[in-house]
């Protein structure tokens, strides 16, 4: 009866281990991207040379430091900006901005400047009305240094007080991506 026990619960053991093993691991709809690289081009409204804020982080979180590359700007200046992402570990490089178009319901990009007399609006909106932020809006002061954070969130509650006036502290969601670029206003 004993070896009978020990047969049966072996048995058991080892059933028990097939069928784990043969189940799939989850599939995440919704895997987050690996975003290398941002771009924030800044196109002065009355012509002129544009400014590319950069960051590049070739191989992601730890490792290497990130190489950021801040701008000057003139001061009382009207400035178009927009926001390029990319997944250069890819080869060749994703585009992680086409991404946040099909998906812009998801997404809203947060800038917070610490530059005196700066002022960031949104000049795109998703399928709802609510603000994304790969297009801006920039309103230079006047002589200042400070910086701006472009802060991408994944799911943010778009109707949460402040959220679409680009505040945010309501937001929620997930922060895909956070970068400061030092910025001179002359």
């Amino acid at each position: 009866m004993t070896k009978n026990f020990l047969t049966l619960t072996v048995f058991l053991f080892f059933s028990m281990v097939f069928i784990a093993c043969e189940k799939d691991d989850p599939i995440i709809p919704n895997e987050e991207e690996l975003i290398t690289t941002v771009n924030y081009t800044l196109s002065p409204a009355n012509g002129g040379n544009d400014i590319v804020l950069s960051f590049v982080d070739l191989d992601g979180d730890g490792g290497s430091d990130p190489i950021i590359t801040g701008g000057t700007l003139a001061a009382n200046q009207l400035y178009t900006g927009r926001l390029d992402l990319l997944n250069e570990a890819e080869s060749p490089a994703e585009s992680i901005t086409e991404e946040i178009v099909e998906e812009d319901e998801d997404h809203q990009f947060f800038f917070e400047s610490t530059v005196n007399g700066m002022s960031i609006s949104y000049t795109d909106q998703d399928a709802n009305g609510n603000p994304v932020g790969l297009n801006t809006s920039i309103m230079t002061g006047g002589a200042a240094t400070g910086s701006i954070k472009v802060i991408l969130k994944h799911e943010p509650n778009k109707n949460a007080d402040g959220v679409s006036d680009g505040d945010d502290t309501n937001a929620g969601g997930e922060t895909d991506i956070q970068v400061i670029f030092p910025i001179d206003v002359q």
